[in-house]
């Protein structure tokens, strides 16, 4: 799903903000997440490139926020999906998006995955993955909040982690190429199309399950 900006199915990713939104998300987007205690989960260290050099930041996932969500995040970690991939998508008052492999046959081989119920709100620097307006159409791309996107609880964004600590302040560093990137052509020609139109896009260097906050190291700041 792509913000409303653009056309549904163009890019999976949640609609951009509008004022009408902003109004429904106080009567009825923010009464459907509901507190869930933390328990079973991993965090994913993140190894990036941005705007303001090298940097890093952590992903605690929370398998029981979405847990169909949480099993394909750790599938693709494992598999290595995001290692050399951009961040095609920034919207500095919105969210920053992800999650298209620069091989457009690997992005090709992931098939979409069931709707979990929205448990936690789309808070800052919460985690989600992107959906067109259908039901079960997750894949592979996710976002990162920016900012408070409760509006988007409504519409069936299911957060399932959030980046910890001092992390966020590596994610807005990440190179702002607005919506610029044609989505249609990453998933045909991939990084080949990146790197020679958008050169400049921060990107993922590798990303790996570490196994406590202690390995997973401090986030280095920029």
């Amino acid at each position: 799903a792509t913000p409303r900006r653009a056309a549904p199915r163009r890019d999976a990713a949640p609609p951009a903000p509008r004022m009408a939104w902003r109004r429904l998300a106080a009567l009825f987007g923010m009464v459907q997440a509901r507190p869930v205690a933390a328990g079973p989960g991993f965090r994913v260290r993140f190894d990036v490139e941005t705007a303001s050099g090298p940097g890093s930041f952590t992903v605690r996932v929370e398998e029981n926020w979405a847990p169909i969500g949480a099993k394909r995040f750790r599938e693709l970690v494992d598999s290595s999906y995001f290692d050399n991939t951009r961040f095609f998508r920034v919207i500095p008052s919105f969210m920053v998006q992800f999650g298209l492999s620069g091989d457009p046959k690997v992005s090709a081989q992931w098939d979409p995955i069931q709707d979990d119920p929205v448990t936690q709100s789309n808070k800052p620097g919460y985690i989600t993955f992107a959906k067109t307006g259908a039901p079960n159409s997750r894949t592979t791309q996710l976002f990162i909040n920016y900012v408070d996107n409760a509006r988007l609880d409504g519409m069936g964004f299911a957060p399932f982690g959030e980046v910890e600590g001092e992390g966020m302040k590596v994610v807005k560093q990440i190179f702002n190429c607005g919506e610029k990137p044609n989505q249609g052509m990453i998933k045909s020609q991939g990084n080949a199309y990146l790197d020679k139109d958008f050169p400049q896009l921060s990107k993922i260097l590798s990303a790996k399950v570490v196994p406590d906050a202690a390995d997973a190291g401090e986030e280095k700041d920029l």
